[in-house]
Parts: structure tokens; C-alpha cells; sequence
């Protein structure tokens, strides 16, 4: 029976990519599902570590008998590259087109002068989500969010059409991945009159902030709660996200809010 309520819409309120909402998931081997909560978990510790030694780590502190064939696989599918020190789930298209770092050396001096964005694996109980987040980098305050089944590039237009309904930066950084790089994403910020920054290929740090928030959100929050399914971590994420803005102290804002820096400004 209808709702009433257009897909889109629907999709709005769940906080799912369109995507998402046609996605049939496909059953994971229960032994890949468990390596890969580990993977996440030290890869979030020790975001050096490549390939031989996750395997090493496996087989001698947790007692896995798994194989570097296997480990390099799951984490190719969980968009862990050791040569990149973070999750580089956004894979380059070198079809595309790239753009300057921007920000080496820049003063950030208020908000919407910048704001960056990336994508992290989220685990859940039988499964993974991706989740994408756009933040200003002034205020640590996040902007908007989404989460999707596929890393399909639809997700990150989302949440960046999300974002510019509420405001509006002079600068937007992102890596070279395929859904940042691609013309609906690009094309949208040009558009618009926003500059365009690209981190650098294999530099850890140009996109430092977002780096921190996601170890933020996996610490805590989505280890402690170990969500069942899509809906839970949806619900989940958007109540830390409210908290992380509106109620959580940041050493780097005087112990101040996100929202409160926004409004002083």
C-alpha cells in the first residue's frame, strides 16, 4: 500500500542512499564477516599496517589461521591500502579530473571557509555500511552525512546536496577517489562558484580532520553498540552526529561545541 511519501523522501528520513533502498545484500562467509571486524578495529589502531602485517597480527594475537592471499583480499574489499595511511575507500578513476591541494599553508579563519570530506567503513553485526560525512573544518562541526550499502558515487551527491541546502563553503577538499572525482560530484561545486582541493596522492594528512572524526565515531560509538542492521546504525549515527555538533567538548575548540563556535562566529 502507498504511503504517500516519495522514495526520495523516504530516503531522506531513513538517512539511505536511493541506491540502498533497491540493494539486496548478499550473504558473507561468517569466517570473512569476523576477520573483518578485526581488520576495522586494528586498522583503525594502526592505520600503517598493510597486508603482512595484519596476517602476522592474526596469527599470532588472535590465533586466526588465515593466509595474506585471504587478508589482501578483505581488505581490497574493505578499501584498506597500507601504502595510504587511511581507509581509501574512495578509489582513484585516473579518467577523471584532479585538483590542486589547496589548503597546504592556509589559515582557516571561519566557518564555511572549508569543508572537506571521505568515506569510512562501517561494521555491523551480519554485514558493513559505508558512510560518508561532509565537515567544516573551523568549527569540527558535520554538516551532513549518509550512509549507503554500495560505494556506488549517488551517496556522496547526497550528502553533498544536503550540505549546500544549509550553507555554503569557499573551498571543498576531498581525495581523488572515483565519487569525489566524478562530474555529478565536481560539476555540482563548480556550479555553485566552489573552489575545488584534492588531497595529494599518498599524503596522510591533508585531510587530517576527517581522519580524526572517524576514529571518533568508531570509538565511540560504533564499537560500543554493535549495530544489528542499516536501521539501527542509521539511528545510531545520527544520534551521535547530533551529539558529536551540539553536546560533545573538543579540546581543539577551547571545550567548546561545534555549534557553539558556529554561533559565535
Amino acid at each position: 500500500m502507498s504511503t504517500g511519501i516519495s522514495l526520495k523522501r523516504q530516503c531522506e528520513l531513513v538517512g539511505l542512499s536511493r541506491s540502498g533502498w533497491y540493494y539486496e545484500a548478499v550473504p558473507e562467509d561468517p569466517v570473512d564477516l569476523r576477520l573483518k571486524r578485526l581488520l576495522d578495529e586494528q586498522y583503525t589502531r594502526t592505520p600503517f599496517y598493510g597486508g603482512r602485517r595484519m596476517t602476522v597480527w592474526l596469527q599470532h594475537d588472535k590465533g586466526e589461521a588465515v593466509t595474506l592471499k585471504r587478508v589482501r583480499r578483505l581488505m581490497k574489499e574493505m578499501g584498506l591500502e597500507a601504502v595510504y595511511a587511511k581507509p581509501r575507500l574512495s578509489l582513484p578513476d585516473e579518467r577523471r579530473s584532479h585538483y590542486p591541494y589547496l589548503l597546504r599553508n592556509l589559515t582557516i579563519t571561519r566557518p564555511n571557509h572549508v569543508w572537506a570530506t571521505d568515506i569510512t567503513y562501517i561494521r555491523l553485526r551480519q554485514g558493513f555500511v559505508y558512510l560518508t560525512a561532509v565537515m567544516d573544518w573551523f568549527r569540527r562541526y558535520v554538516v551532513s552525512w549518509q550512509v549507503s550499502v554500495t560505494m556506488e558515487a549517488d551517496f556522496c551527491v547526497e550528502a553533498l546536496e544536503r550540505a549546500l541546502g544549509r550553507a555554503r563553503p569557499e573551498i571543498f577538499n576531498s581525495d581523488q577517489g572515483a565519487q569525489f572525482t566524478g562530474a555529478a560530484f565536481t560539476g555540482r561545486l563548480k556550479e555553485t562558484g566552489i573552489r575545488i582541493s584534492h588531497d595529494g596522492r599518498g599524503r596522510v594528512f591533508d585531510n587530517i580532520f576527517v581522519e580524526r572524526l572517524w576514529r571518533t565515531v568508531k570509538y565511540e560509538e560504533v564499537y560500543l553498540n554493535d549495530y544489528a542492521g542499516v536501521e539501527q546504525a542509521v539511528t545510531g549515527l545520527g544520534n551521535f552526529f547530533r551529539f558529536y555538533n551540539e553536546e560533545r567538548r573538543h579540546q581543539a575548540l577551547a571545550y567548546r561545541t561545534p555549534a557553539e563556535v558556529y554561533e559565535a562566529a
